[in-house]
């Protein structure tokens, strides 16, 4: 409590002064010395030496953000500004969390009790997709709200080539833009694609990897359900001149139809498909793969101990950010494609590159914060903000991974196009060919 007699104002009311015992009982010591805290009233603790100060806009608010479900409010009342953080906001997400983590349960009731004491926050409501999880319109309605903001939205955070997945930072690699062509580039290698060879690529996003692939050689086909991507990337595929070997189709990934293709890649669509629609995800690979060809899944992995995963629901990310995400142990994701009948041939873990990823993107957005609220509003801006930072400790602390799994479709005499080892991709790489 030593923090509360240091108060910069001694005019605190009633309310302001509970909200500021609950603030020492949450952070205990950290308090005024790594945290600090400015109230609505002015009531202040500074804390000279933290990286970040909470800001209590509203009466209401602590109430709002810290009574359960925890996996909801706090990121709730930062995205109505009734909470703030100016600082670093990576920092004071993983000082809640070790704060919380370390309190009793006879502290945990007597914290809701407190806070109970508070006035009621306002209802807020949130658009959610309506249907059968995971049918083909709740998923197209799922997209829609996580993609179909401004594209101009992304561009103020992502790379020039919009590429909406973690980059591959390579040695040599310092800037986000050729990160995410090296990333490119890579997924295209370990797909062996050869000049002429036909290439699928499910949830295509805004057609980078279909335009890379064009640029090899290859006959490129992109699927998305998002509307505002489908008409970007075609954009895209005009100016680059390759609307002769390229194209985007506005399609779901079970609405296939029997063509097959050489190669085939899926970057960051899995987290979107739901655990139980896993393998029917998988069966259409491998129906959509010529024997012999190969298969690269590139997606975000749960690395729970009980292996049970996450499931976007009724928290922060199911509510705001991917309704209906779902993200499954590693060994869920290859159980699932061997039972379709693919080999697996390699598997390689990237969460580091993905935290180095998120982190450019959070300074991206950072410099062009102003930019990103006039495109997409307030609300939009601190939603992905919120969501990116969180995501990049998840990815930095191994609660998250993101795998890129090799597949093979073998041939009936058991052989597959791939090399008897990875040598090959640390060649020079490919050259685009020319037109």
């Amino acid at each position: 409590m030593a923090a509360i007699n240091r108060m910069q104002s001694l005019n605190a009311d009633r309310t302001a002064t509970r909200a500021l015992g609950i603030l020492a009982l949450l952070f205990g010591e950290e308090l005024g010395r790594n945290v600090g805290v400015r109230l609505w009233d002015g009531s202040a603790i500074p804390a000279p030496g933290g990286r970040f100060e909470l800001i209590v806009r509203e009466p209401f608010a602590l109430r709002a953000a810290f009574l359960p479900p925890l996996a909801l409010n706090p990121g709730r009342a930062f995205v109505e500004r009734w909470i703030d953080i100016e600082g670093d906001l990576e920092t004071a997400i993983g000082t809640l969390e070790r704060c919380v983590g370390r309190l009793s349960k006879a502290t945990l009731a007597r914290l809701a009790a407190m806070l109970l004491l508070l006035p009621a926050s306002p209802k807020v409501g949130d658009r959610q997709p309506a249907g059968e999880a995971h049918s083909k319109g709740r998923d197209a309605a799922a997209i829609s709200f996580h993609y179909d903001l401004p594209v101009a939205f992304y561009r103020t955070f992502l790379d020039s080539e919009l590429v909406y997945s973690c980059a591959y930072w390579d040695d040599g690699v310092a800037t986000l833009e050729d990160a995410q062509r090296a990333k490119l580039d890579y997924v295209l290698d370990k797909l062996r694609l050869a000049p002429g060879a036909s290439f699928l690529d499910i949830g295509c996003g805004w057609g980078s990897l279909v335009i890379r692939a064009a640029r090899r050689g290859a006959r490129a086909l992109g699927i998305t359900l998002s509307r505002r991507q489908y008409e970007e990337a075609g954009r895209a595929i005009a100016a680059a001149g390759l609307a002769d070997r390229a194209r985007v189709e506005l399609l779901d990934y079970r609405d296939l139809g029997s063509e097959e293709f050489d190669a085939i890649a899926s970057i960051g669509m899995v987290e979107h498909v739901g655990r139980e629609r896993l393998r029917e995800y998988f069966d259409v690979a491998y129906r959509s793969l010529r024997p012999g060809g190969l298969f690269l899944n590139h997606g975000i992995s749960a690395q729970t101990r009980d292996g049970r995963g996450f499931r976007a629901t009724r928290d922060f990310i199911g509510r705001y950010v991917f309704p209906d995400g779902d993200l499954v142990a590693l060994d869920t994701m290859l159980r699932n494609a061997e039972a379709a009948g693919f080999e697996v041939r390699d598997v390689e873990n990237l969460r580091e590159h993905y935290a180095r990823t998120l982190r450019a993107w959070i300074a991206n957005l950072a410099a062009n914060r102003q930019t990103a609220i006039d495109l997409a509003g307030e609300r939009a801006e601190r939603v992905w903000r919120l969501y990116v930072t969180g995501s990049a400790r998840g990815f930095a602390r191994g609660r998250m991974g993101l795998a890129q799994s090799l597949f093979a479709k073998p041939r009936p005499d058991g052989k597959s196009r791939i090399p008897s080892t990875r040598r090959d991709l640390y060649r020079t790489r490919p050259t685009e060919v020319s037109r």
